[in-house]
């Protein structure tokens, strides 16, 4: 066993150590040149690609485990991974690759009067943490965006996804020290359970900047406990608005596909808002189609009185993330009545509005508060993927330097580089 290997063994072994040792693969990462990073990359995909034998019995585990344990079937969804998944994953690698990279950009810059030139540029952030739930695909796409962006990555996949996570991460390693870089690039601490991602949020120092990813619940518990930086995603109460002008087949076609196409991620649909003038004439195809493909329609009083099967909406269903085959479904009186409920309820993840009125359309684009606001398309298009990301690190819904869906630039930060030539200030 090489001196390296020893090293490596020994400082993964406890949490301290790994923090540490990502901190020094971050030090290799940041100076790595793009050429370098592109070839771990191209590993990583061939490892995934060709990994099933490992990764899907380990995540036939974790679906067996999440059965008995009453996992959730959006989350069941979100945790599966076989053959057709893990050949997307490797695919979404190699679309990092193509990606320009951003470490060392010039954002800005200039000569000043006195002759010093100085450049503020992109620079890796170093370690970055990330706290995600029954998500194995988030362990490949933030590994993968965090080695092009020259950043070591610490992960806390929890306890749903461990199996699945484990190998993921092995696989991941391999690859990275086949490319000659660290394994520590890319480490998990799910073996320290719930305390691992309490010290993580902690680890104020150690971990530069901190992602949660998955429920509401997990979300709020990161952002309030961490000491570590955090960009905050989003649970996603998605709404689409369909205006009075708004086409039929659009309509019909648009809402099918944003609530059914996945309903267990974050840019499904959730709400559909119906002007009060296209009511008559959109809702019976609309939710039609919905029923036919086994949604269960949450309706208020104007909508029940068209659509009788509905049940009836109440409050909570306005505020509700189903993650499954259930619409709540409102008539507004017009644009300023919608956009006033998605003021209230929404969680500034995805809006859209299905119209023909250019003044509406304008209205909606720039008055309503999310991170993604759409015209007359699928709120499934809020993805990293679809974005040209190749992936995503997640879709953030604060308003710091990063909104919506995340990928290379997002996971840098900037410095400035001043040159001179002598010169001092009196």
């Amino acid at each position: 066993m090489s001196e390296v290997t020893v090293l490596e063994t020994v400082v993964a072994s406890g949490f301290d150590e790994k923090l540490a040792a990502a901190r020094t693969a971050s030090l290799e990462l940041a100076t790595a040149t793009t050429d370098r990073k592109n070839r771990a990359l191209e590993a990583i995909a061939a490892a995934i690609e060709g990994g099933a034998e490992r990764v899907v019995p380990a995540n036939d585990l974790d679906l067996a485990n999440g059965r008995e344990n009453g996992l959730s079937a959006a989350l069941q969804d979100r945790l599966r991974l076989d053959q057709a998944r893990l050949v997307s994953l490797a695919a979404a690698v190699r679309e990092i690759i193509a990606l320009t990279d951003p470490v060392g950009e010039t954002v800005r810059g200039r000569s000043l009067p006195n002759g010093l030139r100085i450049d503020q540029v992109r620079v890796p952030f170093g370690v970055v943490g990330a706290i995600y739930e029954a998500r194995p695909n988030v362990t490949v796409d933030i590994a993968a965006l965090a080695v092009k962006s020259g950043n070591a990555v610490v992960l806390r996949g929890g306890s749903a996804a461990e199996n699945t996570n484990r190998v993921l991460v092995e696989l991941i390693q391999g690859a990275l020290a086949e490319a000659g870089l660290p394994r520590a690039s890319v480490q998990t601490i799910d073996e320290f359970g719930r305390d691992g991602a309490k010290r993580l949020m902690q680890a104020r120092g150690a971990v530069d900047v901190l992602i949660p990813r998955g429920s509401a619940q997990l979300i709020e518990t990161v952002v309030t406990e961490s000491k570590v930086p955090v960009i905050e995603t989003g649970a996603g109460v998605v709404h689409v608005f369909l205006d009075a002008s708004a086409d039929e087949q659009w309509a019909v076609d648009i809402v099918h596909n944003a609530k059914v196409q996945r309903p267990s991620v974050c840019n499904a649909l959730e709400t559909l808002l119906v002007h009060e003038d296209a009511a008559a004439r959109l809702l019976g195809p609309v939710l039609a189609r919905l029923a036919d493909s086994g949604v269960t329609i949450h309706g208020d009083e104007a909508t029940r009185a068209l659509f009788p099967a509905a049940l009836p909406a109440t409050e909570e269903d306005w505020q509700t993330e189903y993650m499954s085959l259930d619409l709540a479904v409102r008539v507004v009186r017009d644009v300023d009545e919608a956009m006033a409920h998605i003021r209230r309820y929404s969680t500034h993840h995805t809006e859209s509005i299905i119209t023909n009125d250019l003044r509406n359309a304008e209205r909606f684009l720039n008055e309503v508060d999310s991170a993604v606001v759409m015209v007359n398309a699928s709120t499934r298009f809020t993805d990293g993927g679809e974005f040209g990301f190749g992936a995503e690190v997640g879709i953030s819904t604060q308003k710091l330097h990063a909104r919506g869906p995340m990928g290379l630039p997002e996971l840098t930060s900037t410095k400035w580089l001043v040159r001179g030539s002598g010169q001092f200030r009196s």
